[in-house]
């Protein structure tokens, strides 16, 4: 009887992220058993080789800092909107304090 015969069969994926990651989870574990056995074909063979290179890891690196970066310039856009709003509010404000404005023109 063969290992994977042995497993319960995983729930249902309820979104097709998860479904992508059994699918691949499946065909790792087939590329293991393969390996394991000796019965891999040379472009599975490499394709693992190359994953462990030291270009992968750096390309890897880079990615997972472009990544962060572009994450940062995000943050950074919505927290200089969210300065302009307040900026824009404390005028308002000031405004209408010394007495140029209208108080209808302060929004709270």
């Amino acid at each position: 009887m063969k290992q994977t015969e042995n497993k319960k069969p995983a729930a249902p994926a309820l979104t097709i992220e998860a479904r992508e990651n059994q699918m691949i989870s499946l065909a790792d574990e087939e590329a293991e058993r393969r390996i394991r056995s000796g019965k891999a074909s040379d472009s599975l063979l490499i394709h693992y080789l190359k994953l462990g290179t030291t270009k992968n890891q750096l390309e890897k690196a880079k990615l997972e800092k472009e990544t962060a970066l572009a994450e940062a310039k995000v943050k950074s856009i919505m927290q200089a909107e969210s300065s302009e709003e307040l900026y824009a509010n404390a005028i308002k404000a000031m405004t209408v304090y010394s007495g140029n404005g209208e108080e209808e023109d302060y929004d709270d």
